[in-house]
């Protein structure tokens, strides 16, 4: 369905990014979406899903390297084009977009360490590859953590706070060993991890280093994928670490840095999930619209209502506010260094809340076809409502958020 883009920054590149990015998310994603949401976590990834296709021909068309840098094989892309894309990959499945966005992260932060021996046995190979065989994935939750491990607060420091996977050095190696949480997108599937672990534990969490681990070496291991009520597109799974060695290199991130480095990676992460929640939102947005025309009750179609009208104006209108405030966000925050991490909370908490709104509204429009898995409607529903605890459980974002407005409001637009 097309949508009248408020922007008159839009140039004729960008709008075909959108279009092309469009047709893929409809004539691509959303079918193997579908047919992957009534699969089991375990077919999701299993040698005949339809999941291996779609990654090939996702690679091919490039949207594997859309943060890396050109100058390494990567497309680059600016802020604006980042949010056209997104938001389309998002309009055809939250959960795979979430997927086609860290197969690239270990390699992303790879280009940031400016190391040429990491970039040419990492990411030119990544950026090279176009069958979906080389995949990343974001390897930071743990079983026993979670919204400690994204509000940096006095426990912070706590050296008795220990996390469950440990990294030491031995000579010119290191040594790792934990285990990774079930909520590791593409865990089960990944050939490499933007590791997190804990080097220094007498500095507590902020002792913790960022690895950039192959997980085809001896001493990984996964669980079993993680079977989920919404986006069960999405593979999720655990990762075991059995005195796994690396070469000392391979750290991309030092402790000194280390909290640092996380508020640049939640402020584009947290970013990122408003986009997608646009796209979600418009997709529950243009199905209710369109139930609404073709549905007749009263003698004619259910669009005619008041009631349906304005509730229809309502969701519009919440689309509208998510991607006004997406874009926003995410052409501040990508064009800074380092991004306001506020900011970006404002999006993902806002925009995630919304779009479970709009959904919720389009269940309600469509009555009970809306809980039957024949309309998409029951889907983009069940995957809003993870969205809302993904990236951080939004309260905890929220808390996050306070505190930082508290520190450091109000900005002065001349510091940037």
């Amino acid at each position: 369905m097309d949508y009248l883009d408020i922007s008159f920054q839009l140039n004729d590149e960008d709008i075909a990014l959108r279009e092309a990015a469009h047709k893929f998310a409809k004539e691509v994603i959303r079918p193997v979406a579908k047919e992957l949401d009534q699969m089991t976590a375990d077919e999701v990834i299993a040698d005949d899903s339809p999941l291996w296709d779609l990654l090939r021909q996702a690679y091919e068309l490039g949207y594997h390297k859309i943060l890396i840098p050109e100058a390494y094989g990567g497309l680059e892309l600016s802020p604006l084009q980042l949010h056209l894309v997104f938001e389309e990959l998002g309009w055809g499945s939250f959960g795979l977009a979430v997927l086609l966005g860290v197969v690239s992260f270990p390699f992303y932060m790879a280009c940031l360490t400016l190391d040429d021996d990491l970039i040419e046995e990492f990411v030119i190979p990544f950026c090279e590859c176009n069958d979906g065989s080389i995949r990343g994935c974001w390897a930071c939750m743990e079983p026993d953590r979670g919204s400690d491990y994204l509000c940096p607060e006095d426990y912070y420091t706590d050296p008795n706070i220990k996390l469950n996977v440990q990294a030491h050095l031995d000579g010119d190696e290191w040594v790792i060993n934990g285990q990774k949480a079930a909520w590791v997108s593409g865990g089960s599937i990944a050939t490499h991890a933007m590791l997190y672990c804990q080097v220094d534990p007498s500095l507590g969490i902020a002792g913790s280093g960022i690895f950039l681990c192959p997980l085809n070496i001896k001493g990984v291991s996964r669980g079993k994928p993680l079977r989920k009520m919404g986006q069960r597109d999405l593979n999720q799974g655990e990762i075991f670490f059995d005195d796994v060695r690396i070469p000392k290199h391979y750290m991309i991130c030092e402790p000194d840095f280390y909290s640092e480095m996380m508020d640049m990676i939640l402020g584009a992460a947290n970013a990122t999930m408003g986009v997608l929640s646009t796209g979600c939102a418009r997709a529950a947005f243009e199905e209710a619209f369109t139930y609404a025309k073709e549905r007749v009750q009263g003698g004619k179609p259910i669009i005619e209502h008041r009631g349906i009208r304005q509730r229809l104006f309502d969701m519009f209108s919440k689309v509208e506010t998510c991607r006004a405030l997406s874009r926003a966000v995410i052409n501040f925050n990508f064009n800074i260094s380092p991004p306001l991490e506020e900011y970006s909370l404002i999006s993902k908490t806002r925009c995630t809340e919304l779009c479970f709104e709009v959904t919720h509204d389009a269940i309600q429009i469509l009555g009970g076809n809306g809980l039957t898995q024949e309309y998409l409607t029951e889907k983009l529903f069940r995957d809003a409502r993870a969205i809302l605890i993904e990236d951080g459980i939004n309260e905890v974002l929220q808390a996050r958020g306070g505190q930082i407005i508290a520190e450091t409001y109000p900005r002065r637009g001349d510091e940037f």
